[in-house]
């Protein structure tokens, strides 16, 4: 049954952070009728596709039901007021101004059910100069700052492999809903969430942006502890033109590393500041190439030192780690990455993804 099992959520996102959310509701079980335009969410069109169906929208809509209306007409309007009328948390995705338009902003729809959690999730607020900019997770990574930080070599920014903005409106959505259903059992009453993703995602700048926060100099990755600044915090390539990384500048890690290759004598460069470690940075790129990644997989076997080999993607699903905590499952013929909650007393299996307008 899930931990949410019982409330019902009317889903009118599309695309990555809204249906991110309301997935990880429907996997606990919540009832998501996902209210699509006639020509279906546009994810249900992006390849692969298996079983029939795009991996990219099984894996963000499984478990709910698919409502296809038009909601320009009295009809589609008709429709979506009967299921608000029954909803605990209503999630929208448009560009401001537009729910009202349709008339379904939150004033009328609180009016006519006070109980309701109302999530708008867009680029960049209800509110503010931005508001009506159009974005997706690119753009707002390129505003706030963290695709300044999502460099090469050279400096130049490169096009991110993760959509983090998408993800941090998501899961921020997430938890401010299951606040306010909490506080709902307080007053009896739901509110209106405004999750931007520009706001969700400067929280996650906490950690490398720190003079900037305080009104000082931005980082830089080359100078930065965390993004390219530090030798035990770096990607190293090998002799076969794969990659490792050290990926903890802990003391302990830097005197087993250069303990174990020789060179003790480095030790102290490598707790110096970020920056200042350049010439560590030399040997151990001058060291890794002199090894296949394979080699140094079995070299690092039973050493503790923060190091993996980078994975791709078909590598990393086929891990034995991914195996053993059963985070992809086949049902049916298609293959489901399983939901980062999980509770000891679920056993959590896959439900199915709507076609369009079937629920």
């Amino acid at each position: 049954m899930g931990k949410l099992a019982g409330i019902k959520v009317v889903d009118l996102s599309l695309f990555l952070p809204g249906p991110m959310m309301t997935l990880m509701m429907a996997d606990q079980g919540a009832d998501v009728n996902k209210v699509e335009p006639l020509a279906g969410d546009p994810a249900r069109a992006m390849e692969p596709f298996e079983a029939g169906q795009s991996v990219w929208f099984r894996n963000l809509n499984r478990g709910k039901r698919s409502v296809a209306l038009d909601l320009k007409t009295d009809i589609g309007r008709e429709a979506l007021w009967a299921l608000i009328d029954q909803a605990d948390v209503l999630v929208e995705g448009f560009r401001p101004g537009v729910m009202a338009r349709l008339g379904f902003d939150y004033a009328v729809v609180a009016e006519r059910n006070p109980r309701i959690v109302y999530c708008s999730i867009s680029a960049f607020g209800q509110q503010g100069a931005l508001a009506h900019h159009p974005a997706h997770d690119m753009a707002v990574q390129a505003l706030a700052g963290s695709l300044s930080v999502n460099d090469g070599p050279d400096g130049t920014p490169v096009v991110p492999g993760v959509p983090s903005a998408d993800m941090a409106a998501g899961l921020t959505a997430l938890s401010a809903v299951l606040m306010a259903l909490i506080g709902r059992e307080r007053t009896g009453r739901g509110d209106h969430i405004d999750i931007a993703m520009f706001d969700a995602l400067l929280p996650w700048s906490a950690h490398v942006a720190g003079s900037a926060i305080m009104g000082g100099d931005a980082p830089r990755s080359a100078t930065q502890r965390s993004l390219g600044g530090a030798a035990f915090y770096n990607v190293y390539r090998t002799a076969d033109g794969r990659y490792i990384v050290l990926g903890g500048r802990e003391a302990k890690f830097v005197a087993n590393l250069l303990t174990a290759l020789g060179r003790p004598d480095l030790i102290p460069l490598g707790n110096a500041p970020a920056g200042e470690q350049g010439a560590l940075i030399d040997f151990l790129r001058a060291t890794f190439a002199a090894r296949t990644g394979d080699e140094w997989v079995d070299w690092f076997a039973d050493r503790d030192v923060a190091f993996a080999p980078v994975l791709d993607y078909g590598e990393a699903f086929a891990s034995p780690h991914i195996a053993e905590r059963r985070l992809l499952i086949e049902a049916e013929g298609a293959h489901h990455i399983a939901p980062a909650i999980r509770f000891a007393e679920n056993d959590w299996q896959p439900r199915p993804a709507p076609e369009l307008g079937h629920g």
